[in-house]
This record gives structure tokens, C-alpha cells and sequence, in this order.
């Protein structure tokens, strides 16, 4: 079953505490344009990088959820995202004025109230789905996670935990709807063992940690809990927050056991990969764009079109195109015609065009031509040969009138073959 994406009404703001590094945060959502997704920026940085919530971003953490785009970080997003999921909003900016969202009162309560309480409204673009078809299972020690073929129309979560004696370790379902996430999850709060405490101070966790945020298991006091099954509640949370990465809903059966944020993490990876797999066979979302669309964009023409189609474009920030490597390619005939390798220069071109085609887009830069003026981190992991299908990923970074820097990756299957940060000039046309 599909759906609409949808957005908020209107502003709303908050501020609060960050749980880890204890530092008062400014936060401030607005409304986003569809095919945005939700998208992180640093208001405490000069020329922030925009950071989407998409698997691609993560970066290894500890007991939290962080994403990094450039030199931007942000972390503890997932109470954030986990609301997003939760009230079915898609498409978001959120302005944050440090490195970590604030934790309040360690659950999803208050940013499901403001998230709420702004109005959430549909927009045109019909959302994305994954349906799980085959079942799927990773493992890290005696944790698991599976992703099994939807019992319902669309996602359930079954938790299975492991506490201190003394603290209620039975299963927990949850059948996502916005109605249950508002009474059933929203306002279960993070919780810490005793005997974790020390060694995540050492660590420099948890500085604004309290009673009041934060549940303590297995102390010498018993937990006071406003809810039954508080931790495994919030454990079914930050599953939900973690699968946001997808970028698109959900269609499964979670099933979870002593599961943390690094297993589901590997999780929204392989689906994430699973999803982009599925865009390059020709099953991308809403409109696409053939040859002979992308030609009235874009100045090139045979032998130097490195695009054989356009298989989604998400406003002005995101485009993904394909180019068929064919060894009637004509670069094939002097590069290694013994052993035909596509030049990792004409993989960078095949990228720049993609953001060419999506800088075309933007209205503001009608009349402009984006022209290709510096290339930065640029690397080659991996061969490109006759056969081959390329999956041209861009994103944009930063924008404004006279000058645009993208991310492109380029991939083969799941392999990357290569990537770099693409800096444009815009001249007139």
C-alpha cells in the first residue's frame, strides 16, 4: 500500500540538553519540499554541508545513531527519526545548532508533540516503498535481527531483550500506525545497565545524562518506570529510528533479539543497498527520464553522453542516472583493447553530467550552465568492463548562485567503483 510523502505545516523549535556531550542545542524544524527526505544542517558551522538521514551517512558510534556529510556531524538523531517514522513525515530540514540533537527527557515524546503540533500535511510525490520478499538475518554475537516477508500491511517490530533480573524481559510487538507511536512508543525513555555507567563517562557519554532522562537498570534502587516494558518500548524506538535511514517505507516483519544500534545499522545498509538495487533495474520511483529527456537538458551529445537514462531525481538535491557500458563504447577501442577497462576519468564525466541534469532543475539557475571547475577527494576503487551497469549517485552539498559542490558515487552492483566531491561554476548559458 502506498502513500503520499508529506511534510509539516509549519516551523516549530525546541531546545534541550544533549544527552552524551551535555551541551544546550537549538533545534528548529521546517517544512521541506518533496523528495527531500530529512535532511540535518549545522547552524553553528560556517557553510554547513547538508546531512541527509540516509544509511550512506553513518558513521561508526557508540550507543547512538550519528551521520557525518563533509565536515558535518550530527548524532543522536534517532528520537528525531523515530517520530519522523512514527507520524509518517518525510520531508524536513532540521537546523541544529551543535554536534548532538538534545535528548529532553530521553524518549521520542516531545519531538513527536512538536512534529505534531506543526500540522503535517500531504504533499504530491508518492512516497517510497521496500517490501521485503525474502527473509534476511544478520548476527552479531548472541544479537540478531531478521527481516521477514510482512505478515500485515506494512511494518511490525517484535522485540526479544535481556535485562538484569528483576526487570521484565518479554517479548514486545509493535504494529506501527501514528496513533500507536504517539501512546504506545514515543514516551518510553532510554535507559543505562549500572554497571555501564563508569566506563561511559570514561568515554566522555552521557554528560547530561539524569534520573529524570535517563532509566538506570539493575542499581540498588528499582527502576521507577512511567510505562510496562519502558526499555524494550524504547529499544522497538530506536529500531524505528534506525530503519528511517532507508529513506522509504518499510514494508516487514522486524524481528529483533538483543538487537543495538550497530546491528540495525548493518541492517538499513543491506536494505538501503537493496532499494538502490531495485531503482537501477528500472523500478525507480514516480517520473523517469530516457535518453532523449536527458539530451534537452543537457549540451552533450553521442560519443561524449555518458547517460543512458535518469531513474529518479528528489527535488533539487538528489539524482541517481544509469549508463549501460557497452564494448561498443568508442573509449574501449584505445583503452586497453586487449583488456577493456572504462577510464575512471569518463566515470567522473558520467557523474558530472548526472549533476548537470540536476542542476538544470533548479529555477533560479535558469539560463545558467553548470561547468565543471575542481574535483576534490576523488577515488577509484574498483574496475569498470564491458557489461557493466553504473549507478550515478549524486547529491547536492551546498549551493548558490554562482557556485554548486555535489557528492557523486558511481557503483557497480554494491560495489563502489568510484566517488568524489564535484564543484561546479555556474556561467551564463
Amino acid at each position: 500500500m502506498t502513500r503520499k510523502e508529506r511534510t509539516i505545516k509549519r516551523a516549530v523549535e525546541l531546545e534541550g540538553i544533549a544527552l552524551h556531550s551535555g551541551d544546550h542545542v537549538h533545534v528548529r524544524i521546517e517544512p521541506a519540499p518533496e523528495g527531500t527526505g530529512v535532511v540535518f544542517q549545522r547552524t553553528d558551522m560556517e557553510d554547513p554541508p547538508d546531512i541527509p538521514a540516509l544509511a550512506g551517512y553513518l558513521t561508526v558510534s557508540q550507543r547512538r545513531t550519528v551521520l557525518r556529510a563533509g565536515n558535518g556531524m550530527i548524532g543522536m538523531v534517532e528520537h528525531l527519526l523515530s517520530a519522523c517514522v512514527g507520524l509518517g513525515v518525510d520531508n524536513i530540514f532540521v537546523r541544529v545548532s551543535g554536534d548532538e540533537l538534545p535528548g529532553m527527557d530521553g524518549s521520542g515524546k516531545d519531538y513527536a508533540t512538536l512534529i505534531s503540533g506543526a500540522g503535517i500535511v500531504p504533499q504530491k510525490a508518492t512516497r517510497k516503498v521496500l517490501k521485503i520478499e525474502d527473509p534476511l538475518i544478520f548476527r552479531e554475537g548472541n544479537a540478531e535481527i531478521l527481516a521477514l516477508p510482512p505478515s500485515t500491511d506494512g511494518l511490525k517490530v517484535l522485540f526479544q531483550p535481556e535485562y538484569p533480573e528483576g526487570i521484565d524481559a518479554s517479548p514486545f510487538t509493535f504494529q506501527l500506525g501514528a496513533d500507536s507511536f504517539l501512546n504506545d512508543l514515543a514516551p518510553a525513555r532510554t535507559f543505562v545497565q549500572a554497571k555501564e555507567i563508569d566506563a561511559l563517562l570514561e568515554a566522555g557519554l552521557g554528560k547530561g545524562a539524569n534520573a529524570e532522562n535517563t532509566v538506570v537498570l539493575g542499581g540498588e534502587e528499582p527502576p521507577d518506570f512511567r510505562m510496562p516494558q519502558e526499555p524494550t518500548r524504547h529499544k522497538v524506538l530506536d529500531v524505528l529510528g534506525d530503519l528511517a535511514l532507508l529513506g522509504a517505507d518499510l514494508h516487514a516483519d522486524i524481528v529483533a533479539t538483543r538487537s543495538g544500534h550497530s546491528l540495525n545499522q548493518t541492517l538499513v545498509r543491506h536494505l538501503r543497498e537493496d532499494l538502490e538495487a531495485i531503482e537501477v533495474a528500472g523500478e525507480g520511483r514516480g517520473i523517469q527520464y530516457e535518453v532523449q529527456d536527458v539530451m534537452r537538458r543537457l549540451p552533450h551529445r553521442y560519443p561524449f553522453l555518458l547517460v543512458d537514462r535518469i531513474i529518479e531525481v528528489e527535488g533539487f538535491r538528489r539524482a541517481v542516472g544509469v549508463k549501460n557500458v557497452s564494448i561498443t563504447d568508442p573509449f574501449f577501442q584505445g583503452h586497453f583493447p586487449d583488456k577493456p577497462l572504462m577510464p575512471g576519468v569518463l566515470q567522473l564525466e558520467a557523474l558530472a553530467q548526472v549533476a548537470g541534469f540536476l542542476l538544470q532543475r533548479k529555477l533560479d539557475l535558469t539560463g545558467k550552465l553548470g561547468v565543471l571547475a575542481a574535483i576534490d577527494k576523488v577515488r577509484f576503487r574498483g574496475t569498470v568492463v564491458p557489461g557493466d551497469q553504473l549507478r550515478l549517485e549524486v547529491e547536492t552539498l551546498r549551493v548558490n548562485r554562482s557556485r554548486v559542490q555535489v557528492k557523486g558515487q558511481a557503483k557497480v552492483g554494491r560495489r563502489v567503483v568510484s566517488e568524489a566531491l564535484l564543484s561546479f561554476a555556474m556561467i551564463d548559458a
